[in-house]
Parts: structure tokens; sequence; C-alpha cells
């Protein structure tokens, strides 16, 4: 998509358009990392765009599950996990599972009777109390909260890596053709190993001996 969401005529679409879009924020935010990069913590934060991806998609599930009834799915310790890449996790993978989230997400979205329904959150510290509940729709706009949140943490760290922004990134990653306002993301040469001639730098030392 071209920086925003398409148009969309009910509020049920608005709200999964725009939660595709915070999503593929996150995931443009990983585009060329490699593995090194996706685990790497480059502020003083505890931070990494691998971390946030897998975070994203813990904390949408857990949500959602709360949103169709399913109250006794959130797990603290999972929480607190979800912001490190285990071993046997890779970027691939914790996209992978993002991506399957997303497609649950849109299903229980389509499923709702209403957006109004009212569900009761579990007890805990760190979740808000109503006797009358919250609504799928409340459920749904904070989600789409967390997920903006977290695309722009992303943000920040992946440009702490390699200077890289976010429309650039979008642009390569959805195969924009470069223009003069703005220029697709695309690896940086890698510097010179040590001990091999850098050759621009040699051809112009001969061309200037004459």
């Amino acid at each position: 998509m071209p920086g925003n969401p398409p148009s969309v005529s009910t509020e049920r679409e608005a709200l999964v358009a725009y939660l595709v879009q915070q999503r593929d924020g996150l995931k443009y935010a990983a585009y060329g990392l490699t593995e090194d990069q996706a685990r790497a913590k480059p502020t003083v934060s505890a931070l990494s765009v691998g971390g946030l991806i897998k975070h994203a998609a813990v904390m949408e599930k857990g949500w959602i599950q709360t949103m169709v009834g399913n109250v006794g799915y959130a797990n603290e310790q999972a929480y607190l996990d979800s912001f490190t890449l285990a071993d046997e996790e890779t970027l691939e993978s914790v996209i992978a599972d993002f991506d399957q989230v997303a497609a649950e997400t849109s299903a229980a979205v389509a499923a709702l009777d209403d957006l109004g329904d009212r569900v009761q959150l579990p007890e805990a510290p760190w979740y808000p109390q109503n006797p009358e509940g919250f609504s799928a729709r409340w459920i749904l706009l904070h989600v789409l909260e967390e997920l903006a949140r977290h695309a722009g943490h992303a943000d920040i760290i992946r440009e702490h890596i390699d200077g890289a922004t976010m429309y650039e990134l979008m642009a390569a990653a959805e195969g924009w053709p470069e223009t003069d306002w703005l220029k697709p993301w695309r690896p940086k040469v890698e510097a010179e190993s040590p001990g091999r001639p850098n050759m621009e730098e040699d051809s112009g030392r001969r061309s200037k001996a004459g």
C-alpha cells in the first residue's frame, strides 16, 4: 500500500485495514536485516526489531483470544518472554507467526455479531476493569494502539542499525520504482576487505600519474 490504508466503507473494514498497515510497518522495519541485526539492541533499550515482532504477535493473539471469550489465554510469563527471540527462533519464523495471528484476527473480526459485543478482561494489575466489560471495538482499537507504538519503536531501532528509514524500506519491500522523491532502500556496499585494493581509488591514482 502507498503509505496509507485503502479507502474503506465500514468501521469493521477500517479497523482491519489499519491493523494491516501497522503490522506492515513492523515487518518493513525488519526488511533486509540479517539474523544478527534482527536480534541487535543498538540503543539503551532492551528492544530489538525481531523481539518487537515476536511481542506484537503474542500481544495481538492474547487480546483477540480475550475478545472471543477465551479470557484464560493470557499468560504473564509468555508476555515477559515475548520481547526476546529464543535460540531456535528466526526472523522468518516470528514473521510467519505474526502473519498467522493476523489471519486469525481477520477471521475473528469477520465472525463478530457486533463490534459492541462486550467481554470482561482478566483480573490483573495491568488490565482496566469495568462492570459492563469492554467491547470488541475497544479491544481492536487497543491492539491498533499497541501495534502503532511498537512500529515506532522498530523504526527507531532500525535507523540505529543501518540508517534505513520507513518510507525507503516500504518502497523496497513493495517494489516501488525509484523516483526523485524517493529511492527504495538497498543494502550498503560492504567495506573493502583488509588487504584488498580499492579499485576506484587505485584507478584514480593511475589516472593522475598519467
